[in-house]
Formats: structure tokens, C-alpha cells, sequence
């Protein structure tokens, strides 16, 4: 009973992230799709490679005719900050989640999701991270196939404002959380200073967006962990 109702409760936090995904991905279509990929390829790139992100820059390598090692070097870059979550996430897993069921998690574990688990009140159970990620992988999925069929007939100004979602999905995401919690809100805004800072100043010019994600994500914890210290019973 009690597996039924995490499930359920995962699969209502997940909805606003799925149809924040639906939009999204509305562009990874179409884009996909004038890049010279078929709404097949584009959609099964999409069921097994949960990030915007890399789905964008992995379409623009292969676009851009790169090589396999290319297409792989910067999805580790792009994608390495998901390391860094899936250690934080694990910490909050239940005792009775498995290797196996860690993987599965893993697979899914994408910047909303990852917000959504941490500010979950309880213990993470499989069948509540089961629900969370089950209905975004749809979401992402079909919203991609729903952009693919669709081509080029939407105007490109309209694709572009579509990608906008994603960043009121963070805002949506953190907004609550940092109300509630200040070392949460100070955290927030040493990322985005530090990330303000990587991007505009000359001198940091060179540093890619994965490692200047990853960069910031490391300082502005560290930082947080230094001004903000929780005791361990907390």
C-alpha cells in the first residue's frame, strides 16, 4: 500500500515537469529534424538521453558532421554535473533502494527531477523516484516526436521562445525553496554571480559551459557548506 502511494504522490510532482518538458522538447524535434535526422532518430535520442542540454549540443556536433569521439567528449563535459547530483541524491535514497534501482534512477536524474526529489520532504523509496521520472521521460519524448512532425512549419522565432521554459522550470524549482530556506537563497545567488562572472569576464573566456556549470555548482556548494553548516542529526 504504502509503494502504491509513493508512486502516486511521485507521479504529481512529476506532472508540471512533464509538461515542461512537453514544450522543450518541441524544439529538440525540430531542430533534430532540420539537422537531418528523422523523427524516429530524434525521438529515441531523446527516450535515452534525459538533458536538454546534451540533446542540443550532440544534434549540433552531428549537424556539423563531428566525430563519434567529439559527440562523446562533449557530452561528458556537458553532462558531468549529473555526477555530482546523483552523489547528492543518493544520500537522501532510501536504505532499501538497490544497486539496480540506483541505476534506474540515475538514468533519469535530470536538473527539475533532481530539485523536485531533494525537496521532497521524506526519504526517496524506487517507487516514488519510479513515479517522479515516469511521466518528464514521456513528456521529453513527446514532445520531441510532437516537434519533429511538425518540421519546419512553425515560424523560428516561435521554436526559439519555446526553449524559454526550461529556465522557468528552474525558477519554479528554486524560487519555492529559497523562500523557505536562506542558506538555500544565498546558494542560488553565488552560483549566479560565479556563473556571471565566468561568462562575462575575458579572462574566463575559454572555460565550456559544462565545466563552467560544474565550476559553479562545486564553489557555490562549498561555499554554502562553509557559511551554512548542518549538523549531522539535522
Amino acid at each position: 500500500m504504502s509503494s502504491s502511494k509513493d508512486i502516486i504522490n511521485g507521479l504529481k510532482d512529476g506532472i508540471p515537469i512533464a509538461l515542461g518538458y512537453l514544450s522543450v522538447s518541441f524544439s529538440v524535434g525540430i531542430l533534430a529534424l532540420s539537422s537531418g535526422l528523422s523523427v524516429f532518430q530524434s525521438a529515441f535520442m531523446s527516450l535515452t538521453n534525459m538533458t536538454s542540454a546534451g540533446q542540443f549540443a550532440g544534434i549540433s556536433v552531428i549537424a556539423a558532421g563531428g566525430t563519434i569521439l567529439e559527440l562523446i567528449l562533449t557530452q561528458v563535459i556537458i553532462n558531468l554535473r549529473y555526477a555530482l547530483m546523483s552523489l547528492s541524491l543518493s544520500q537522501k535514497l532510501s536504505e532499501n533502494v538497490t544497486l539496480w534501482q540506483r541505476f534506474v534512477i540515475a538514468f533519469a536524474n535530470t536538473d527539475e527531477i533532481f530539485a523536485a526529489a531533494m525537496s521532497h520532504g521524506k526519504s526517496l523509496t524506487f517507487p516514488y523516484m519510479l513515479g517522479l521520472q515516469c511521466l518528464p521521460i514521456l513528456g521529453w519524448t513527446a514532445g520531441t516526436v510532437l516537434g519533429g512532425l511538425a518540421g519546419e512549419l512553425l515560424p523560428h522565432a516561435v521554436s526559439n521562445a519555446l526553449s524559454v521554459a526550461l529556465y522557468g522550470m528552474f525558477i519554479a524549482v528554486v524560487v519555492p525553496a529559497a523562500r523557505k530556506l536562506r542558506p538555500v537563497l544565498w546558494v542560488a545567488v553565488i552560483a549566479a554571480v560565479l556563473s556571471c562572472i565566468l561568462y562575462y569576464v575575458p579572462a574566463f573566456s575559454g572555460i565550456s559551459t559544462g565545466i563552467s556549470i560544474i565550476i559553479c555548482t562545486v564553489a557555490a556548494s562549498a561555499i554554502g557548506a562553509w557559511l551554512f553548516p548542518v549538523d549531522r542529526e539535522d
